[in-house]
């Protein structure tokens, strides 16, 4: 138990350590010219080094906001503001996908067709099975980046038997609770592996979560990118890769969310009913019934 509490303690001074290190040392793992700084970045991404490097900043943020609470208003707005930027933005890909699927029925069962070209000054031929996989892009696209997006706007499934029914402080103390306890440990579970993942079909030898940053720097030498380019199907989607870099946004959207919900539920639970949904940017349908039942669903009325 000791042992176990010493290498806490030393881990977080190596992360204030980490931390200036990787600042004033960025060609170590920016400069992508060199194996060496991907391999740096490959197994950096994932590591304990980096929790702690991370643990360090939200501990130390989270302080100076308990002491300045307009510094931690600020933190909130700026992650939601993150978020509904990021899932307004993607949420267009669910009228990209509607539109794509009308052209693919029309291209195969009226013209029979089985091709479609893009041309913006340079022309762009796949074939009609590239373009039907593709859907199933963009609809990873709206899960994995609307997912905070959809969490601000009060727009998942909620089961309030206990929650609707208790007080507005053990309200904040249940958010809190659940961020610490699901939220943030499912998101760094979910980077983890899928850090590793990623980067098994970008480069090889394939980095595995078991290596050590030695070993890595040894089979730098070898390495070079072998960016996954092959579908399901022989003619399908050719950039399955775009889906291991969506799980790692899901995850870092999840995790600053997180963090955002445990904030505001610190700075709510602290000034009281009247600063509940404090400077929540919600999205207007023009609908003042539908608006009101969408509150009533958020549980922000």
């Amino acid at each position: 138990m000791l042992d176990a509490i010493a290498w806490f303690f030393q881990q977080v001074m190596l992360g204030f350590y980490n931390f200036f290190y990787a600042i004033l040392n960025l060609g170590d793992w920016l400069d992508w010219s060199n194996p060496e700084a991907i391999v740096r970045v490959v197994y950096y991404g994932g590591s304990v080094e980096l929790f702690f490097v991370v643990f360090n900043t939200v501990v130390l943020l989270t302080l100076i906001g308990i002491w300045r609470p307009g510094f931690m208003w600020g933190g909130v707005r700026t992650l939601e503001g993150i978020a509904n930027g990021v899932g307004r933005v993607a949420a267009w890909a669910g009228l990209l996908m509607v539109l794509q699927q009308i052209v693919i029925v029309f291209v195969q069962r009226i013209f029979a067709v089985s091709q479609i070209s893009l041309a913006f000054g340079t022309s762009v031929t796949f074939d009609v099975s590239w373009w039907s996989e593709a859907l199933k892009f963009y609809n990873a696209m709206l899960v994995a980046l609307c997912v905070s997006y959809t969490y601000v706007q009060g727009g998942h499934v909620r089961v309030d038997i206990l929650y609707a029914n208790v007080s507005f402080r053990t309200r904040k103390i249940i958010d809190m609770v659940g961020g610490l306890l699901f939220m943030i440990p499912m998101s760094l579970l979910i980077w983890h592996y899928a850090w590793y993942f990623l980067w098994r079909h970008l480069v090889v030898p394939a980095p595995s979560a078991s290596d050590t940053l030695d070993r890595l720097l040894q089979r730098a030498q070898i390495l070079r990118w072998n960016v996954e380019t092959t579908g399901f199907a022989p003619q399908g989607f050719s950039a399955y890769f775009l889906f291991k870099v969506l799980l790692v946004l899901f995850a870092a959207l999840v995790f600053m969310q997180a963090i955002a919900v445990i904030w505001r539920a610190i700075l709510e639970m602290r000034e009281g009913e009247e600063s509940e949904n404090r400077h929540l940017d919600r999205d207007k349908i023009g609908d003042p019934a539908e608006e009101q039942q969408h509150e009533i669903h958020s549980g922000a009325a």
